[in-house]
């Protein structure tokens, strides 16, 4: 095993953040171009 001991709160956790961020930024994205899909279908019949 590892000779260091593990602290709990000590990593550096600063680019999972920015990685979570732009995901949800990218679902976000997704759910509003999906919604305006099925309003510009429900206007025009299709």
């Amino acid at each position: 095993m590892s000779d260091s001991n593990h602290e709990h709160g000590k990593m550096d956790i600063t680019d999972q953040k920015e990685t979570f961020r732009r995901f949800i930024s990218f679902g976000l994205y997704l759910f509003y171009a999906s919604i305006a899909a099925i309003i510009f279908l429900a206007i025009f019949n299709s």
